[in-house]
């Protein structure tokens, strides 16, 4: 099991997301932006950061920035339909970050999720 931290601004997709990881036996705390994502990792700590790129205000990139500097050893996450910007070589993504393109199904994630919580 994951403490995961999940940023999406789409409410459907980030309520589905939420209780599918639940079922799956993660505990999820999500977040509609960026902003209020960064204050939940100042308030507790996660082992997965889970994030859409485009959000309004502190977009994905920024706060996957910033959490790779506050919290090394937490994995990151993206889950976007922008994956080129993510992977660009001049993007301030953490580079140990991976990119789960939009659309993809439900087993794809969570056996990365897997994947990333056992390495």
């Amino acid at each position: 099991m994951a403490r995961i931290l999940l940023a999406e601004d789409d409410d459907s997709l980030r309520q589905f997301l939420t209780v599918s990881l639940g079922r799956a036996g993660h505990e999820v705390e999500s977040h509609g932006d960026g902003h209020a994502a960064w204050e939940a990792l100042g308030q507790s700590s996660f082992d997965l950061l889970l994030t859409d790129i485009v959000m309004p205000g502190l977009d994905g990139i920024e706060l996957a920035r910033r959490a790779a500097e506050s919290a090394p050893a937490m994995k990151i996450m993206f889950i976007t339909g922008f994956a080129a910007v993510a992977l660009s070589q001049n993007s301030p993504a953490p580079k140990q970050a991976k990119v789960l393109s939009k659309p993809f199904h439900l087993k794809d994630l969570v056996a990365e999720v897997e994947r990333m919580m056992a390495a």
